[in-house]
């Protein structure tokens, strides 16, 4: 329609965010922006550890696509990976650039986009305001994004082992469901917080 601006993304379910902030392309521009600079700085929060580092990413990234929704979530982790390529030092451990990307963690990245737009769905379909569903959003995004990861990882570091990587990952996979539990708590919680604002 004529002089009306026209958003990215136009679900016909709200999620938290729409709750808050109208749609239009300001906001949505805005809200990649603020999604990337986030899950860079989560990913910025490491420990060190073998083969890839224990970080808050993936729970940045999911609840990144959780309050935007399927389509800003999944635009903003292809933004996030995009920015990367280019030089900004997003990754983990301040990396950056093709082969970042396209090496041993590539495929964690890649499965960012994909985790946060099937999180972002499950979101717009209400999961994102109950706890018990938000925790198993959350886990099925980390399936995701493990199920991209690891065949990738597995290539580089572990000689195409496929078993040896998924083993090698298991401690990250008990702390994505300590991630679970916290997003599973943070969402429902802020969902609260702004009904009650709202009455």
């Amino acid at each position: 329609m004529k002089g009306q601006q026209v958003s990215i993304a136009q679900p016909r379910n709200l999620t938290l965010i729409d709750t808050v902030i109208s749609r239009s392309r300001v906001s949505d521009i805005a809200l990649v922006s603020v999604g990337v600079l986030v899950t860079a700085l989560a990913a910025q929060a490491q420990i060190p550890a073998v083969p890839v580092p224990f970080t808050l990413q993936t729970l940045a990234v999911l609840l990144i696509g959780a309050t935007y929704g399927a389509a800003r979530g999944a635009i903003t982790m292809a933004t996030y990976a995009l920015v990367g390529v280019l030089g900004a030092p997003v990754f983990a451990g301040a990396s950056s650039g093709v082969a970042a990307l396209f090496g041993a963690r590539g495929g964690f990245i890649i499965g960012f986009i994909f985790a946060a737009a099937l999180v972002g769905r499950m979101a717009e379909l209400k999961w994102s305001s109950n706890f018990a569903k938000m925790t198993a959003s959350y886990v099925l995004g980390s399936v995701v994004i493990y199920a991209m990861g690891i065949p990738v990882l597995a290539m580089f570091v572990f000689s195409a082992d496929l078993f040896a990587a998924t083993a090698a990952m298991v401690p990250f996979m008990i702390w994505d469901a300590v991630k679970a539990v916290i997003a599973g708590a943070l969402l429902p919680t802020a969902w609260a917080v702004v009904k009650s604002i709202k009455k």
